[in-house]
């Protein structure tokens, strides 16, 4: 297994909403439009350790001001200036929502005379069925959703995206919430056996997504905001995760840091920081289930991915 220095970041808002970073083989990654006076100077220490100035994508699951706010996106911009922009395939539904699609677009337009123009990509169904058919051994980064627009629940179309490129692999759900989506992501052999960790959907509400069937296939440890309004995760949900002896980390305590130790080849450790520092607050090691994947002969490997058409590599 190749060494690739990998880590994931979940970060403190103090207010309601998320916002993540994932880092693998040189590439960083922010997960949500989010930026606060809180998060601010955590990401900037993040991209710091990375070794990063700028980010390379800045990934947006949904329109909702929790996940995309247009009070912070245009700072965030202007702090991470990332190359690639992937942002939801639906139409923005409120007015707030629409000023961030602006404020996406007045941003590629600037960058266009710069020496680091930006590529915008919405996420719809159109372009998961477009883009080329994933290869299992290339470990390629896979979305999954959407595949259709609903018009009745927007938070169903949330990007689902599968980061695959690192030591660990990073499953993002946004605020999907249709049992349909979570029966058909359970089934998918890539995310069966390939998940390390997971951002529960729509922040662990008890939507039906998370149920027992779903988690004895996925089996991650997961992360979860816990700055809101609706008390999440849900108690019903950490239960469920309890049952299956999945543990849970949240940003109640402080930042989640996941990072790959060692040789960078599957083992990594999972830190809760003290809320505002750098302290420990609890930690555990864990390995990676592509490490067991790769010691396996390539007929083997070839016998358990089969590629399907529904599978959408980036």
């Amino acid at each position: 297994m190749k060494s690739i220095i990998t880590r994931f970041r979940a970060y403190q808002l103090g207010s309601a909403g998320s916002s993540f970073s994932f880092f693998a083989d040189g590439h960083f990654t922010v997960l949500e439009g989010r930026l606060t006076e809180l998060s601010r100077p955590n990401l900037m220490r993040e991209m710091a350790n990375c070794g990063v100035d700028t980010a390379d994508t800045l990934h947006i699951t949904s329109w909702d001001s929790d996940h995309c706010s247009a009070s912070e996106l245009a700072d965030l911009l202007m702090l991470t200036i990332p190359e690639k922009i992937e942002y939801p395939g639906y139409e923005p539904h409120s007015d707030r929502a629409k000023e961030c699609l602006a404020i996406i677009e007045a941003y590629s337009k600037r960058q266009r005379s710069s020496n680091r123009p930006a590529r915008l990509q919405a996420i719809t169904p159109e372009y998961i069925s477009s883009v080329t058919q994933s290869e299992a051994l290339a470990f390629r980064d896979v979305l999954y959703h959407p595949h259709w627009i609903d018009e009745l629940c927007l938070n169903n179309n949330s990007t689902v995206k599968f980061f695959r490129h690192g030591s660990f692999n990073l499953l993002s759900l946004g605020d999907v919430e249709s049992v349909d989506i979570s029966a058909r992501l359970r089934r998918d052999k890539y995310l069966s056996r390939e998940t390390d960790v997971m951002i529960l959907a729509h922040h662990g509400a008890d939507n039906g997504f998370t149920n027992k069937s779903f988690l004895e296939r996925i089996e991650p440890i997961c992360s979860s905001d816990f700055d809101n309004q609706h008390d999440h995760p849900r108690d019903e949900v950490r239960e469920l995760l309890n049952e299956q002896g999945i543990r849970l980390m949240t940003t109640k305590t402080g930042d989640i840091i996941v990072k790959s130790i060692g040789d960078h080849t599957g083992a990594f450790r999972a830190i809760n920081l003290k809320a505002n520092s750098t302290d420990i607050s609890s930690q555990c090691d864990f390995e990676a289930k592509k490490k067991l994947l790769l010691s396996y002969n390539a007929d083997t490997i070839r016998q358990l991915y089969t590629p399907r058409p529904s599978y959408r590599s980036l």
